[in-house]
């Protein structure tokens, strides 16, 4: 999943990357594929050149390593809604059939409080405005679903014609690249239908993980594997990374404390 959303930035100018498996793709991308990849981040830093996995948007290693380092402002009114970003770079909690997002809100079923999600953050203006949008996320019937709970970033509405009634333009999500294959909108409906199996993936098993009746392509391809240099580097950046600090308070935090007062 993760080397095949790289592959995908392989003729990208710049790109506008979210923070998780977005940024491990943008990332991988410039270290096989497309060296001259300028990785744009929401927090203001462009041309950033980690030496690690960034832990967010405001991990310090974005702008020690950035060509510069705008407002924020800036870059959501002059580089993004400028039409400056070829690709944008998306994560998921839930996906419909027209590749619109929620990253707000999931409904847990009955007698349950509702489960707050972290938000919109800046997917709405990046899929508005950005050339394209790719987006990665693992692919079951928790994230694929036939409704979302809460419509946070559009994609492409309910068909082809509502980006552009509603002005929006940019392309909208070109592909949704998942660990079982690659789903693309139907060129007629805008409906996301199967273009490519990863290897060793079968149709039923998509079909069977995916919440609504979902379309194949005349033809479906099959991806190629991973190529030893792409997983060399894939795996380099992830042992630079340090692992993410617990936030207080929360019972990770206190597992954390607690083994290392055992140790």
């Amino acid at each position: 999943m993760e080397v095949n959303a790289a592959r995908a930035l392989a003729g990208a100018r710049t790109c506008f990357v979210g923070i998780g498996l977005p940024s491990t793709a943008a990332n991988l991308a410039r270290r096989t594929v497309n060296p001259d990849l300028v990785l744009i981040y929401e927090s203001g830093t462009l041309g950033s050149k980690p030496t690690r996995l960034p832990l967010s948007i405001g991990d310090g290693e974005l702008a020690d390593t950035a060509d510069a380092v705008v407002s924020v402002p800036e870059m959501f009114n002059y580089w993004l809604q400028g039409g400056r970003i070829d690709v944008g770079f998306l994560g998921a909690a839930q996906v419909d059939r027209f590749a619109n997002i929620n990253t707000t809100v999931v409904d847990r079923g009955p007698g349950k409080p509702e489960g707050r999600l972290p938000g919109a953050g800046g997917a709405p203006e990046i899929a508005a405005n950005c050339g394209q949008v790719l987006m990665v996320l693992r692919h079951s019937r928790r994230n694929f679903v036939g409704a979302l709970d809460f419509v946070t970033t559009l994609g492409h509405g309910s068909g082809p014609r509502d980006r552009t009634a509603l002005g929006l333009p940019g392309a909208g999500p070109t592909a949704v690249i998942t660990d079982l294959g690659v789903l693309r909108p139907d060129p007629g409906t805008a409906e996301l239908v199967l273009t490519d199996l990863h290897p060793g993936v079968t149709v039923e098993q998509v079909r069977a993980a995916t919440g609504w009746d979902l379309k194949e392509a005349d033809r479906i391809g099959v991806t190629d594997p991973p190529t030893a240099a792409e997983l060399t580097a894939l795996r380099a950046l992830k042992a630079a990374t340090p692992p993410a600090t617990p936030a207080s308070g929360t019972p990770e935090a206190a597992a954390a404390r607690k083994d290392t007062a055992t140790r």
